[in-house]
């Protein structure tokens, strides 16, 4: 049986940067540069943790987000951390840094030295959709952004 190359399905890549665009701009509403907002996320019981969206960078075309989450594993395990880019004119967020890697590439040959799946990009676009998503529906701002 011949293996086929993994093709990059750049339709379902720019679906979910452009949902992540719009679940970042009502998450975001108008933190400027140097802002950041936590987002208590609740169970049935009690708060589990929170994410924090931090603004890098802003500026007409495009800002810069650190999104991160800390929770009652940090001690434990290395809670997840990525750097996103949102780009206005075209209406898109994408993940450029995740656990401080960078440059993502479309597709990877499968194996590779990283273990990086062959459709790495994709994974971590949607990843940040089900995260987002999971914070708009099961968490709270606490109080106004904190300045830094």
């Amino acid at each position: 049986m011949a293996r086929t190359a993994y093709v990059t399905d750049l339709k379902t890549l720019q679906g979910e940067c452009t949902a992540n665009y719009l679940r970042l701009t009502r998450l975001l509403g108008d933190l400027e540069a140097g802002d950041v907002r936590e987002i208590a996320l609740q169970g049935r019981e009690s708060r589990f943790g929170s994410l924090w969206l931090e603004v890098l960078e802003r500026a007409p075309y495009t800002t810069i987000l650190r999104v991160s989450q800390s929770g009652v594993l940090d001690d434990f395990i290395d809670p997840p951390r990525m750097r996103v880019h949102l780009y206005h004119d075209v209406r898109m967020a994408e993940v450029t840094d995740f656990q401080r890697q960078r440059h993502f590439r479309g597709r990877y040959r499968y194996p590779n030295p990283r273990m990086h799946q062959p459709d790495e990009k994709l994974q971590l676009n949607r990843f940040l959709g089900e995260w987002l998503e999971h914070g708009l529906a099961h968490g709270h701002s606490l109080d106004l952004p904190i300045m830094r």
